[in-house]
């Protein structure tokens, strides 16, 4: 076995000789791996930067629209003309026609007696408003209720009154309210065997019929709706008789504000009390709050309408 190994290594030590000898590659052991290229970077790497977010939104500049004023043009920008000069034309090609609000109340009467339409069916408003307020800030969506001079509605609203005392629940009963009562209300009612139109409360049993929260959800008694109160005589005149309007989809109001058979006297009247009541929720020195107004039947076309006619100037004009 010595004897091989010699062998062995004299046959190696031979093969490294004539290698050396020819000017091939030196090979100091049997096993070794073969040298490798590596690539040589002759530039530093750039460190990755995290960019803060909000820097980069103040470095943006947002296009703002260019407004193009048509007053003293001979036409309006990408119209025909303002007016056009036949009775039949094509609607894009001239401006929107916005006429007053007797105006419209009289042409949705016209449209009704030249379809032969019903002559009671339901008087519609459509209002879309500026919900901007100073510094970034928006007004919350609200609910309101106001006494129409002129009602449309045959039937009165059911009010349910909440109270435990027995004073205010002969006060309610007398002023024509279908419920009162305390708790034992809260399982008929989620029981879908009492409803009403209107919730009233007094404050003091509040806490105690939370457990109605979810199942009557808006209508549930709140003060910013004038639903609680101690002065339940009063609240049962304006909900019993009272007009619910409420803002939906963030800044529009649709409701209904007359039928088309009433007299256009009254439904101006009902036009402009729901209209005040809506420009009260905001301030008049941010400007109008009403942005765009649309009146329309069940079975007639949308018409827009002015609202100056209708408000007071102090509301629709910054007076500084």
């Amino acid at each position: 076995m010595a004897t091989c190994t010699r062998t062995v290594f004299k046959v190696l030590s031979g093969c490294q000789k004539q290698l050396l000898s020819t000017g091939g590659p030196t090979y100091t052991a049997v096993f070794q791996t073969a040298p490798r290229n590596l690539p040589i970077r002759t530039f530093a790497a750039v460190k990755a930067q995290k960019k803060d977010k909000q820097e980069e939104a103040k470095k943006e500049v947002k296009k703002e629209k260019k407004l193009i004023d048509d007053k003293d043009r001979h036409k309006p920008f990408g119209k025909t003309a303002w007016v056009p000069v036949d009775d039949v034309y094509v609607k894009r090609f001239y401006p929107r026609t916005i006429h007053s609000a007797a105006d419209t109340i009289n042409m949705l009467k016209r449209f009704q007696e030249l379809d032969f339409t019903p002559a009671d069916q339901p008087l519609y408003i459509d209002l879309k408003l500026d919900m901007n307020l100073e510094k970034k800030k928006k007004i919350d969506s609200f609910v309101s209720t106001v006494h129409l001079l002129h009602r449309f509605r045959a039937e009165m609203n059911k009010v349910l009154v909440f109270t435990e005392d027995s004073g205010q629940a002969s006060v309610a009963q007398e002023n024509g309210a279908a419920f009162v009562g305390g708790v034992e209300l809260i399982q008929p009612i989620l029981d879908d065997e009492i409803s009403a139109d209107f919730y009233v409360a007094v404050p003091d049993i509040l806490p105690k019929i939370l457990p109605l929260k979810n199942k009557l959800r808006k209508k549930f008694p709140k003060s910013k709706r004038g639903t609680v109160s101690n002065d339940i005589s009063k609240a049962l005149e304006l909900f019993k008789t009272g007009h619910e309007y409420l803002v939906e989809s963030d800044c529009y109001i649709r409701t209904q504000i007359a039928t088309l058979d009433m007299p256009s006297e009254q439904i101006f009247a009902n036009l402009k009390t729901i209209l005040t009541d809506v420009c009260s929720h905001r301030p008049t020195s941010l400007g109008p709050f009403i942005e765009r107004a649309i009146m329309s039947s069940r079975t007639s076309e949308a018409v827009w309408f002015r609202t100056e006619g209708v408000l007071p100037e102090a509301g629709q004009t910054d007076e500084g």
